[in-house]
């Protein structure tokens, strides 16, 4: 099973702490596939909204430095004020991310700041279509039916330029997460408070608004929660594990959830049919088209709140889930390789191949990376494919990089082909080493033996 971890944090405009390996779970023997981690609430002054988009925040760049070592990539990312998602993924599975959008829509103060809102992205893994939306839902007590609307709000406003998904509910997989503001009603303080001592959370459920809600709105039914079985995540004093000791005193809440959908097989079949196929026969194809597609069974095996978390008045939540489903395809779209020996003495020669038929285009270009690289723009250099090639054939092409482009000092390194049509890497060379040249070891610029790239970038 593909493996999946999502975070959802509203870090209250806090910078981000020493380290999120605990947050990640990175000690544990079996890394995830996938990373998705939302935050709310990341520090956005209106000035720095502008170059905030242009340059990556410092909550991107800590996730990005913690996770690219252990060979994650980020592969998408979107930010509106202070909502934030970002998406990595295992280098293995990257040439499979396919189609990826974003979008977000705003709903704060008349949809003018985008104090509040949804961002999210979506895309294809081998042939399957999944979308994840980071909310952040209006805030107090009473505002639960808003919330609701906000979030079908969300739903309707956001759309996609893709034949089969326009929607969200049209992806198979949907997960739903951040800080959705529902509260526990009714109760009093200290009865919510002794039965968060006692670990009785079972009899706030059902008082949580959003457990509420779901039983007369028939948006939210289509949604999945796992139990509540943690600690409520909001508000607690900055820097510790109290609850809300201020004068405004605040009720704790299950504010940061994450909820799933996975789309009924159904609705493929129906499908089908709107198309004005309304007979029994090609229902039973479509099925039959359809069949390789199943089981996708999403399973969630964790949800908790990361109560060591202190630098926020929100505790953390993670849920983790299995993924299992048949592969639509096993082979990426290009196959790219290095030729020969590579070192900045003299030009390198790529060699390429289509091993698919996709729409390639004059745009698309192979990028040269360092092992452990942080995102698609983190090439040390980059060559344009062949212009004349827009056909598919099972030909070998050939380009090269010039030796000037080529790190002097060499590393581990692998190639990226880069599709502009489709937005992503369709293509990763096996790593390979770049020598460290040959006029630099002379001119006693790197002696004989040094291991490259990896004790500049160290220093």
């Amino acid at each position: 099973a593909i493996v999946l971890y999502v975070v959802t944090w509203n870090v209250a405009t806090a910078e981000p702490p020493d380290d999120v390996n605990s947050l990640l779970q990175l000690s544990s023997p079996k890394k995830p596939d996938l990373f998705v981690i939302g935050l709310q609430e990341v520090k956005a002054a209106p000035l720095k909204f502008v170059t905030d988009l242009a340059f990556e925040d410092t909550w991107s760049h800590l996730f990005m430095n913690t996770l690219a070592p252990l060979g994650y990539i980020k592969v998408s990312s979107i930010r509106m004020q202070g909502l934030l998602l970002l998406f990595f993924s295992k280098l293995e599975h990257v040439p499979f991310i396919r189609d990826i959008q974003v979008t977000y829509t705003r709903t704060g103060l008349y949809g003018y700041w985008g104090n509040k809102g949804g961002v999210s992205i979506r895309l294809s893994f081998y042939g399957h279509m999944l979308c994840f939306l980071n909310c952040h839902l209006t805030a107090h007590m009473n505002y639960a039916s808003q919330r609701v609307d906000e979030f079908e709000y969300i739903l309707d406003a956001q759309t996609f330029d893709t034949k089969n998904t326009p929607r969200i509910l049209d992806h198979e997989v949907v997960l739903w997460f951040g800080d959705l503001n529902f509260r526990i009603e009714d109760h009093g303080m200290l009865f919510v408070r002794n039965c968060i001592t006692s670990q009785r959370f079972n009899l706030l459920w059902p008082k949580d608004q959003l457990t509420m809600m779901k039983q007369k709105e028939a948006t939210l039914q289509k949604f999945e929660e796992g139990p509540l079985d943690f600690q409520p995540s909001y508000k607690f004093d900055l820097h510790s594990d109290n609850y809300d000791t201020s004068g405004k005193k605040r009720k704790p809440a299950w504010c940061d959830r994450i909820l799933w959908r996975v789309k009924p097989k159904s609705s493929l079949t129906e499908e089908a049919n709107e198309d004005g196929h309304n007979e029994e026969e090609p229902k039973k194809q479509l099925q039959e088209e359809h069949k390789d597609e199943f089981p996708l069974k999403l399973s969630q095996v964790d949800y908790t709140s990361k109560m060591e978390y202190s630098i926020s008045d929100h505790k953390p939540v993670i849920g983790i889930f299995h993924l299992e489903m048949q592969k639509m395809y096993e082979t990426p779209l290009v196959q790219v390789s290095a030729e020969g020996e590579w070192r900045a003495d003299f030009d390198a020669l790529i060699t390429y191949s289509l091993l698919q038929s996709f729409p390639s285009s004059a745009w698309d270009w192979i990028g040269l990376y360092k092992v452990g690289f942080k995102s698609v723009s983190d090439y040390i250099t980059y060559t344009w494919v062949k212009d004349d090639q827009v056909s598919f054939s099972d030909e070998l092409f050939q380009v090269y990089v010039n030796k000037d482009e080529i790190p002097v000092l060499g590393g581990e390194c692998v190639l990226c082909y880069y599709s502009s049509s489709l937005q992503c890497i369709v293509g990763i060379s096996q790593p390979f080493k770049v020598q460290a040249s040959r006029v630099a070891i002379e001119e006693g610029l790197v002696s004989e033996n040094i291991n490259g790239l990896d004790e500049t970038v160290a220093s």
